[in-house]
């Protein structure tokens, strides 16, 4: 049984599973912002690891893949299309790119967060839609609202860990330990 409690961006209470979804996402996204907390825009933009991972580059890649799923459940699999443009642009996800702003990347990370939470909020959670044609996915699978939701939440989960070892190879801040 859920005793979370939760309100949404008008102030409601929301509450049992929507309450813990919401807590979680909430959570995890707020593990995310730490990371950059009190950096500059040259810092979240610094590769210090072998990998060509960044900080910035993770707070965009995350929003860019929960538009993406959110857009999945109101619009089926075509919004889970690869093809916007070339291999360039997947890997330009995790960048920070020339007039890209640490701020501007938060503030865009915001307004995918407000529209996750509002879908939480407000969506039939057991609404399904077939997963797209894809190596990665099961042939013929479904995905609740529910399970998209839940995938959200890992995936910021694990890039949150990825960006913590960023931010300590960056200036030995530890934001989660």
């Amino acid at each position: 049984m859920s005793v979370t409690s939760q309100a949404d961006t008008a102030g409601h209470a929301v509450t049992g599973e929507r309450a813990d979804l919401l807590s979680s996402l909430r959570r995890h996204r707020g593990f995310l912002r730490q990371t950059v907390r009190g950096l500059t825009d040259e810092q979240a933009a610094m590769r210090p690891t072998v990998s060509d991972l960044c900080l910035g580059g993770l707070i965009k890649h995350v929003a860019h893949c929960e538009r993406q799923w959110v857009r999945f459940t109101e619009e089926g699999p075509g919004a889970m299309s690869y093809d916007e443009g070339s291999w360039q642009a997947w890997q330009d996800q995790f960048r920070m790119l020339p007039g890209e702003t640490l701020a501007g990347l938060l503030a865009e990370y915001d307004a995918v967060a407000a529209k996750t939470d509002a879908l939480v909020v407000t969506a039939d959670l057991d609404a399904e839609q077939p997963l797209p044609e894809a190596p990665w996915f099961e042939p013929g699978a479904r995905w609740s609202v529910r399970r998209v939701l839940l995938h959200i939440i890992a995936e910021t989960a694990q890039h949150a860990g990825h960006a913590d070892i960023i931010r300590e190879s960056i200036d030995g801040a530890k934001t989660m330990g």
